[in-house]
């Protein structure tokens, strides 16, 4: 059933329906579309959906009168997940970096969701995590007053496809108190990135609000109205520099979903590999197909975009100790900063 009536700007979006588009389908309006695909969902519910941006058709959304057209991709978006999200204990490695009897460090690989969602409800590091350990502490997120997402021992994310140092809490009180260190901006963290595009200063800082994107609820946009988003802060130095990307570290002072590759794109400089953020294809260089040739290859060396979380520094919050974690780049990523230096240097 189609329910969207607690759709908020703020919330995690879940793609409950996919659809492709038949070659021979003739033009309709979508809202009788997917009237005749969904059940038990009404015309008025399918158009409220359409208005709340929750239909999307090739990546962007669509009006309630909109016309399907042959092979169009179709998804529709909601703030919970499907009914049948489950928390299912898998017997999946981890790569530890810290433990003791009140909270873990880990290594996460790019390519490994952190807890289950739309299209990705095994694999994740919530499944190895309550396969390895009993009774962690819950982290409860309401997505409706119906409908709550637990989310076991979680006390931050990152992305599928970024790589690097995560902390879980084991115990109920040292979720709490890692959970306030966050909020407060306590923690420390240092990520890794390499961009498109040679960065002007050496060093600086991007600022703005940010928020779901009005077009895809699966993405996020920086904004300039206080009122439109959440205030976010990255700080960034240039690493090294190559002919047509620039290595850089990134210190968060805020931690918004997405900050990183949000920040970056807006400013013309999208992460490399970042296909939701328009990373996944030339955007600075030369026209040649040795050229492309190359990029495409350092393209498939990673899973997504070449973004790694190298440092977390914290206070332990129960034996009050500084605890610093650092991880090195994955050997993809590391590849592809080898090619780059070495095309730099034998070019022009």
């Amino acid at each position: 059933m189609l329910d969207n009536t607690d759709i908020n700007q703020d919330e995690e979006y879940y793609e409950h329906y996919c659809f492709k588009v038949d070659k021979g389908q003739s033009l309709i309006r979508i809202d009788k579309y997917l009237f005749n695909l969904i059940p038990n969902a009404s015309r008025t519910k399918i158009q409220t959906a359409c208005k709340a941006n929750s239909v999307i058709v090739n990546g962007k959304a669509v009006s309630a009168n909109y016309k399907v057209k042959p092979l169009d991709e179709i998804k529709v978006l909601l703030s919970k997940p499907p009914r049948e999200f489950q928390l299912i204990p898998e017997n999946i490695p981890l790569h530890i970096l810290y433990e003791d009897e009140y909270l873990l460090v880990i290594d996460k690989p790019a390519g490994m969701v952190v807890h289950p969602g739309a299209g990705n409800y095994s694999g994740t590091l919530v499944n190895a995590l309550l396969y390895h350990y009993n009774n962690l502490p819950i982290q409860k997120q309401k997505l409706s007053d119906d409908w709550i997402l637990d989310r076991p021992g979680l006390v931050h994310r990152i992305d599928k496809n970024t790589s690097g140092v995560l902390v879980i809490a084991k115990t109920e009180l040292s979720l709490q108190l890692l959970a306030k260190d966050f909020f407060e901006h306590n923690i420390e963290r240092k990520y890794i990135a390499l961009v498109w595009g040679r960065l002007e200063n050496k060093s600086g800082t991007i600022t703005g609000y940010i928020n779901r994107d009005p077009a895809n609820r699966k993405l996020m946009k920086l904004f300039d109205d206080e009122n439109k988003g959440k205030w976010s802060v990255t700080h960034y130095k240039v690493l090294e520099t190559f002919h047509f990307h620039t290595l850089v570290e990134c210190v968060l002072e805020t931690g918004r979903t997405h900050q990183i590759r949000v920040h970056f794109k807006s400013i013309k400089h999208p992460l490399f590999n970042d296909e939701e953020y328009g990373g996944n294809k030339i955007l600075y260089g030369i026209h040649s197909s040795k050229y492309k040739a190359m990029i495409e290859n350092l393209f498939s060396l990673i899973p997504g975009q070449a973004l790694h979380a190298a440092e977390l520094s914290f206070m332990h919050p129960i034996k009050k100790q500084w605890l610093s974690f650092k991880t090195p780049l994955p050997s993809g990523f590391q590849q592809i900063i080898e090619k780059l230096r070495s095309y730099s240097s034998n070019s022009f």
